[in-house]
């Protein structure tokens, strides 16, 4: 808190030739003391500049008393009165009248900060002298808060791509390593891979790009696989719909989307009396909880172990296992696939 200053004679005489200038400049004073912009007159024949007159809008910006402004320091305002930099650019603007925005960050009587870009003019006497400068302060709270805003969103939809892009790398590393055909290799990526990782941004943009629910990502990446003309009854799904960081809301829906169309096309949806059931739980651990998700398939066609691992199984290992630090572990039992994952539960959002 300020601390009001014991008046010096030469403060008293400055504060009263302000009051004095109601007879000479009647108006003008008046108009300062109204405005709505916060303003104040320091004595620039003193060092530091005292404030000599402060108007009701800076008492209002600053929280404090007019008692306990008057003979202070200009400066007593500053958040951190040490700054260098700032300094100087408060004596540039009081010696040469910059004309620049000169933003300074003050702290206000409760302690809170703003931040306010200064505008200062010299009042000379009839020789021309210096003998005093009246000081607006425009309040730039707002702005540098819609700034902060503005950059937090380009940071976070920077982080967005970053991590769209390396899924998308990570499709392509994937088809190309399998094949050598371009023809096969753009099948690969514009398959149905690139579309599920479509609805995964589709939701996560309704979601503002916070998090998702599993069970949201879950239904959005099976949806193109035929729910609704049959399936649905053969398909059953348990768990709470707990919240999922973007990336790995990316990460599961390609997961997802991979496994749906193995069932697709030699699993339990590829005939018409297989059924597949999804649950999960939440286990503690050591190291932080942990997401269990199992995804089993009956009464397909008889299954076998492949002879060589597919680029689906690819995608979804390195998908959980490189970008979530997780694991999976697919097992191709007779009676129908079985796959286990096993991931660190993700916070709301992305670090």
């Amino acid at each position: 808190m300020s601390q009001i200053v014991a008046k010096s004679e030469q403060q008293k005489d400055a504060e009263a030739e302000v009051e004095g200038f109601h007879d000479d400049l009647g108006p003008f004073v008046v108009a300062a003391e109204t405005t709505r912009m916060a303003m104040v007159f320091t004595d620039a024949k003193e060092p530091g500049n005292p404030i000599i007159f402060a108007n009701d809008a800076f008492l209002a910006l600053t929280g404090y008393a007019r008692e306990e402004v008057l003979g202070q320091s200009f400066n007593f305002l500053m958040a951190d009165g040490t700054n260098a930099a700032a300094l100087k650019r408060i004596e540039v603007e009081f010696e040469a009248n910059s004309q620049t925005d000169t933003e300074i960050l003050y702290r206000r009587k409760d302690g809170s900060e703003f931040w306010a870009g200064l505008l200062a003019n010299p009042v000379r006497d009839k020789s021309g002298a210096i003998v005093q400068y009246f000081t607006s302060f425009v309040d730039l709270t707002k702005h540098k808060e819609e700034q902060a805003q503005s950059k937090m969103l380009i940071e976070e939809l920077n982080h967005r791509v970053k991590n769209t892009l390396a899924t998308v790398q990570s499709i392509v590393w994937q088809a190309s390593r399998a094949n050598s055909d371009p023809k096969v290799i753009r099948e690969a990526v514009e398959s149905s891979r690139l579309f599920a990782l479509s609805r995964s941004h589709n939701l996560l943009t309704r979601e503002n790009w916070h998090s998702a629910g599993l069970l949201d990502v879950l239904h959005d990446a099976l949806e193109p696989f035929g729910v609704s003309d049959g399936r649905a009854q053969r398909l059953a799904i348990s768990g709470e719909n707990i919240r999922l960081s973007t990336k790995a809301a990316l990460a599961l829906g390609i997961a997802f989307n991979e496994l749906a169309t193995n069932a697709m096309k030699y699993g339990a949806f590829s005939n018409d009396k297989g059924s597949i059931r999804i649950d999960w739980t939440i286990e503690p651990t050591p190291d932080g909880r942990l997401l269990v998700l199992s995804w089993r398939e009956k009464d397909g066609p008889p299954v076998a172990q492949p002879l060589r691992k597919g680029f689906g199984s690819r995608v979804i290992e390195r998908g959980l296992t490189h970008e979530l630090e997780g694991t999976v572990q697919l097992d191709y039992r007779p009676d129908g696939l079985i796959c286990t994952m096993n991931i660190p539960v993700p916070g709301s959002r992305d670090g």
